[in-house]
């Protein structure tokens, strides 16, 4: 008989098995786009062997199409209103893994609205990552003159950033010397105050996609003060922080039982799901550290009344989807929740208001849609 893991052992093997769902989300946007469903030129770099890849089951093509679609809407809202601010904006994206949104973005309408996109996850990742990105030339073209660091683990530039860190770690450890150093271009500045990587004078949204859930709700609530605390210093014009969560929650039902134990026997636990039992404690994510609006919808509400009619006619006529009534529970049990923090003094009459009107906004002659201009 092999002997008892270690607790050393039985961490890294945890770490292990969460660094393998990046490597599930990767492989089900890649069946995705290949079905139709989705357009990404990009995520076929980030599959090792991706041409070998079996496609997912129309309920996983579906609920992934949801999903990017949604968040896909609110990070374009918040470039739009960055750029109605006339202010260049910053994206981090922490647990990033494979995901393609800067490449997106980069040759989108919305390429000069970015001042810096940042993403940050475990080394074991931005390393395969940034290999990955070098390798191909159409990832790394778009990235313009990047310099690998920290052993071949970070990719630094003047726009798109990958950088390594365990985010269950106090941030003050990890966070602070990767965003408040100076920046890599000037790194012996003689300015007392020299620039840091992350401005706190620019607007600023985070994305949380599938990271929180997996960190003891502690680190996951230290992760977000920390931010909220570097854009609370006094004078900065522009420090509209928002941020948006993408994970499951309410696991205390039959399904979730069975979604918890399935995810354990893989050696994947959630520590974070617990303070989240019901659609309405989600946005205290937000609220319980002073944003100024939360909002959250189920990706089964999202479906049903925020994507445009013509979109989910288009995808039904992909596949044949069977599983219905399965897709709706499935859809009932992952959320997006977006919130927003804007400065203090900040009131209905100043220009900096128009961020409050960031969010989903339902779908004209989808079902269950009550309106077709305000945002929830």
């Amino acid at each position: 008989m092999f002997s008892p893991p270690q607790p050393e052992q039985r961490h890294q093997d945890v770490d292990a098995s969460i660094r393998l769902t990046d490597a599930d989300a990767a492989l089900a946007r890649l069946s995705a786009v290949q079905r139709g469903y989705l357009q990404d030129p990009f995520i076929k770099p980030m599959v090792p062997r991706a041409h070998q890849q079996p496609l997912r089951s129309p309920l996983i093509n579906v609920g992934t199409f949801v999903r990017s679609t949604a968040i896909d809407s609110l990070v374009y809202g918040w470039l739009e209103l960055a750029a109605l601010a006339e202010n260049p904006c910053q994206i981090v994206s922490l647990g990033a893994g494979s995901d393609t949104r800067f490449w997106r973005i980069a040759t989108g309408p919305h390429k000069d609205r970015l001042a810096k996109y940042i993403e940050i996850d475990f080394p074991e990742v931005t390393a395969k990552k940034a290999m990955a990105i070098r390798k191909n030339k159409d990832l790394s073209a778009i990235l313009g003159d990047v310099k690998l660091a920290n052993g071949g683990t970070s990719l630094q530039g003047p726009v798109y950033n990958l950088l390594s860190a365990d985010l269950r770690l106090p941030p003050s450890e990890t966070l602070a010397p990767l965003l408040t150093a100076p920046l890599p271009s000037n790194p012996s500045a003689s300015s007392s105050q020299p620039d840091p990587l992350l401005s706190p004078s620019l607007p600023t949204l985070l994305l949380f996609e599938c990271v929180l859930v997996y960190m003891a709700p502690e680190a996951s609530s230290a992760l977000i003060r920390w931010f909220v605390d570097y854009f609370s210093s006094d004078n900065q014009e522009h420090a509209v922080l928002g941020g948006i969560v993408y994970e499951m929650f309410g696991l205390n039902d039959s399904f979730g039982r069975v979604m918890l134990n399935n995810l354990k026997s893989r050696n994947v636990l959630l520590p974070g799901v617990e303070p989240y039992p019901s659609e309405s404690s989600l946005p205290n994510r937000f609220l319980n550290h002073k944003f100024t609006i939360a909002h959250a919808l189920t990706l089964r509400e999202i479906r049903k009344s925020f994507i445009p009619p013509a979109d989910i006619n288009r995808i039904s006529k992909l596949e044949m989807l069977d599983e219905v009534e399965e897709l709706d529970l499935v859809l009932q049990h992952y959320a997006i929740t977006w919130g927003i923090k804007l400065p203090n003094g900040v009131d209905g009459s100043k220009p900096k208001a128009k961020w409050l009107e960031w969010g989903m906004k339902p779908s004209a002659g989808a079902i269950g849609a009550e309106t077709d201009n305000e945002n929830v």
